[in-house]
């Protein structure tokens, strides 16, 4: 069992009766013959036309009127152990039930929830399935084991659940959460000619058509095989085997393939084309695009000779001329799948291609998803998991007597240790969570992460692995920032480049005139802010990324200095060091460093839609800044990083770092609190970077050879707590880094380390 979610319209319960045929259709005895009329198959389908029966022969399509379009039992209710377990401190314990079945419970304690209120997670492993819960937290009532287990109904045990402290269990547990089903998708795709009647006459179309490619089109995007990182859906990226191209799309959080009939090899000796079937006819969900104009399609869902798949959709075009692609569906489904939404629309002809695709898309997951419940699909699940929880067990039998099984079974869940075992237990907590942690890792790497959070290639092959994006760049770099496919560098001798990383030759945007020492490109609020020069005459400058965009692409003067004075913000004069608040909120703020004094900025709010700078008339967005107030530090900051605050009101921070030590200060009082220390003869500081997760912040200090990341959170009032906590880690580097930044990547922080020598060389580290 798991959380799940069903379509919002109705529940899965509310589907019987009138509903349920109105709209998830009826189940019929569907026949297929051959040419001469005899039969060839015949099953019980499930078919959803939209009440296509009931249209006037001379419908119009009109605009669809949306249903809710979502999916069923997301993966935040799914995939717990990866998402809030694996890599922190948690408990896991091993028991057997009263049928002296063995089970397993994984219990942590949430920080906190989006809520911000702490509570414990909770997954109970049997063989029938999984058990998720959410337990409330009291700091004056301490949880047993006992008590989760009973309110998962489990009062009675064969062995009372004992602790298992191996750190290794987790590489297990994450083997059984593995069976929940399918992180990301593989469909087929068949293309029929009108009047095909077998599956052999539609596997043998060498081509589609033109429509066809409409359809592929909206599908996803067309991606060469050879050499492929991305989830490849069984396809192979190494020798073309099956096929050069085919399609591949990422919907939220999935990666989908799709096995398309006509990309897959094709043989003209073999009339079955064994290869098209052999994965077409293994995927769970098929679509059958259906060419042709008559209004009552002769295709069956038994045409299709496969004993693995369950549904299928077909797809026809309604009232096709050379401007309109105008798709109706239709949907069989095996009478034992149960029924999936979003229900089909009626009538079901498509005339937005978003909606559409919004549609076909959450219809296909969905389907797969209800196919997998199934008897045939769910006994093997059960049986599979049974197995390896048994499997689990009896290799945990031999330490029931040592001391990798615990017997605090109803004790605290999260025990206090007594002094003179802390650090043997703080020591053990470390090992757990650093396992753990190389767990977590490796599943991104692969590709199998509960959620897609590494859609390209990009970071599949190992974190320490170096990307090269330019490796001809022949000038030396002071910084750099993505601005969408490219890479903006400032350099120390030539001005500011354009790099796409291609063979194209860098394109020049500021003259030599312009020394710009640090920027960040800020495409969503179509901003590049820099700060240039040095000294006394150092200030900060900000622009308008369209202007720029328009005035590369109209080949016009490259910028000097000269052309900047618009872009210049007055009174940070003298500033040596800025930084921005990168959890963008409702507001950006900007911290400029003019020697022991920090100047807050924040840019105003547009009161009316439509105030750009095409409005105003001006190229300059100086005037959209405003000055908040300065705060005076005891020494200048070599460091900074801005941290929001959970409410941003009074309780944003500036973490900054001189002599030896981090600070925070609030950017609303001034008063400093101390975060770290450092121990050490020679400071050089190198980064904070501020990360966020479930809303709450931490600072991850950079500085010598060392990375040490400390949570901020929570806030109480103006003051921010700041205390050891069993989140707080540390690493090193082989090499002391010349920088390091941070881009957010889906849900997945990535800091990475730059070279000054070698810049355009950037290293990974999740």
């Amino acid at each position: 069992m798991s959380l799940c979610c069903s379509s919002a319209s109705e529940d899965l319960g509310c589907r019987r009766g009138d509903f349920s045929r109105k709209h998830y259709g009826s189940v019929e005895l569907l026949i297929s013959s051959d040419a001469d009329g005899a039969i060839q198959r015949a099953g019980r389908f499930r078919v959803e036309n939209g009440s296509l029966d009931e249209q006037a022969p001379d419908y119009t399509p009109g605009t669809w009127r949306r249903t809710d379009v979502h999916l069923e039992n997301p993966e935040y209710h799914t995939r717990w152990f990866f998402k809030y377990f694996l890599g922190k401190v948690h408990q896991n314990y091993v028991g057997t039930d009263a049928e002296k079945n063995p089970f397993y419970l994984s219990v942590v304690l949430s920080d906190q929830n989006n809520q911000r209120v702490p509570q414990y997670r909770a997954i109970l492993w049997r063989k029938s399935g999984t058990l998720k819960i959410s337990l409330p937290y009291s700091p004056t009532k301490t949880l047993s084991v006992k008590s989760i287990l009973s309110a998962m109904n489990m009062d009675r045990f064969e062995r009372g659940p004992r602790e298992i402290l191996n750190p290794d269990i987790q590489k297990d547990l994450l083997v059984l959460e593995e069976q929940e089903g399918s992180v990301n998708f593989k469909f087929g795709v068949l293309f029929a000619k009108d009047g095909q009647l077998t599956d052999d006459e539609m596997f043998s179309n060498e081509t589609g058509s033109e429509s066809f490619d409409k359809f592929l089109n909206l599908l996803g995007d067309a991606i060469t095989l050879q050499g492929w990182a991305g989830y490849r859906g069984g396809l192979d990226t190494k020798n073309d085997t099956t096929g050069i191209k085919s399609i591949y799309t990422v919907y939220q959080g999935h990666e989908l393939m799709f096995h398309v009939s006509t990309m897959l090899p094709y043989s003209k000796e073999n009339k079955q084309q064994v290869e098209r079937k052999r994965h077409i006819g293994n995927d769970i969900v098929t679509i059958v695009f259906q060419e042709g104009d008559d209004t009552s399609s002769s295709f069956k869902p038994s045409m299709i000779r496969s004993h693995f798949t369950r549904i299928l959709h077909m797809d026809r075009e309604c009232q096709r001329n050379y401007l309109c692609f105008c798709p109706r569906l239709k949907i069989f489904s095996e009478e034992s799948v149960p029924l999936f939404g979003p229900p089909l629309p009626s009538p079901s002809v498509f005339t937005d291609h978003q909606e559409f695709r919004d549609f076909l898309l959450v219809k296909l997951i969905n389907g797969e998803k209800a196919t997998l419940e199934t008897p045939t699909f769910a006994q093997k699940r059960q049986r599979t998991l049974d197995m390896l929880i048994r499997s689990l067990y009896q290799d945990l039998m031999p330490d029931l007597h040592k001391n990798m099984l615990n017997r605090r079974s109803f004790s605290d869940v999260l025990p206090e240790s007594p002094k003179s075992a802390r650090k043997k237990e703080e020591a053990r907590q470390a090992e757990f969570v650093r396992i753990g942690q190389a767990l977590k890792l490796k599943t991104i790497v692969r590709g199998d992460a509960p959620t897609s959070l590494v859609t390209t290639g990009l970071c599949r092959k190992e974190p320490w692995e170096s990307q090269s994006f330019c490796s001809t760049f022949p000038y030396d770099i002071v910084c750099s920032d993505s601005w969408g496919q490219s890479l903006l560098v400032a350099t120390e001798t030539a001005g500011v480049m354009l790099v796409d990383g291609k063979t194209l030759p860098p394109v020049q945007v500021f003259d030599r005139t312009m020394v710009v020492k640090q920027m960040h490109v800020l495409e969503p609020q179509d901003l590049l802010i820099t700060r240039a020069d040095k000294g006394k005459d150092a200030r900060l400058y900000v622009y308008r990324l369209s202007a720029m965009k328009k005035g590369l692409e109209e080949r016009q003067t490259v910028r000097s200095k000269c052309d900047s004075r618009e872009n210049k913000l007055e009174k940070t004069k003298g500033c040596h060091l800025y930084s921005i608040n990168t959890h963008h909120g409702s507001e950006l703020r900007i911290v400029a460093a003019i020697r022991n004094k920090l100047l807050l900025i924040t840019r105003k709010h547009p009161r009316f839609e439509g105030f750009s700078a095409v409005a105003a008339g001006v190229d300059s967005p100086v005037e959209e800044f405003q000055y908040i107030r300065e705060i005076c530090l005891c020494d200048p900051p070599v460091v900074m990083a801005l941290v929001d605050g959970p409410t941003g009101e009074n309780d944003n921070m500036i973490c900054v770092a001189y002599k030896h030590q981090f600070d925070l200060i609030n950017e609303s009082t001034g008063d400093a609190y101390r975060l770290h220390h450092v121990e050490a003869n020679r400071v050089n500081f190198v980064a904070a970077i501020d990360v966020y997760e479930d809303g709450e912040a931490g600072l991850l200090l950079c500085y010598n050879f060392i990375c040490y990341y400390k949570k901020v959170c929570p806030f109480n009032g103006s003051t921010p707590m700041i205390h050891s906590n069993t989140s707080d880690f540390h690493f090193s580097w082989n090499q002391m880094p010349n920088a390091i930044g941070k881009i957010l990547l889906g849900l997945i922080s990535i800091t990475f380390c730059l070279d000054i020598v070698d810049f355009l060389h950037i290293l990974y580290f999740i």
